[in-house]
């Protein structure tokens, strides 16, 4: 699969976790292996989005904001477009690859979570 194509796919995989289709785990297990950043800043926002569980339930506020960020990469990337520059700037620190299947995934994890 090449990135126009794998940039579409993951926009419909984070579009199936905002729509409750499939749940975060899910989602990242279909991530296709790739060395672009806007599908490893997609998975790190997936990963950041479940890591924020908690928070997202007694923040409403926080959730909208959240699930409104989610979908704006989702329709960029559908669009098999590139994320603006600042969004892929603030997952930078955590650009190491797409771990795959739940591999280093709990590390991930708890760095987003800051323990």
């Amino acid at each position: 699969m090449d990135d126009l194509n794998n940039k579409k796919f993951v926009g419909r995989l984070i579009y199936a976790v905002l729509t409750e289709r499939k749940n975060v785990r899910e989602a990242i297990k279909l991530f296709p292996e790739t060395k672009d950043k806007n599908i490893e800043c997609a998975y790190h926002a997936l990963v950041h989005y479940a890591a924020d569980e908690e928070m997202r339930y007694m923040d409403i506020e926080y959730k909208e904001a959240q699930d409104d960020y989610l979908e704006f990469i989702a329709q960029t990337l559908s669009a098999g477009q590139n994320l603006p520059k600042n969004i892929i700037e603030e997952y930078k620190p955590y650009y190491k690859g797409i771990a795959r299947p739940w591999q280093g995934f709990w590390k991930e994890f708890l760095r987003f979570i800051n323990i």
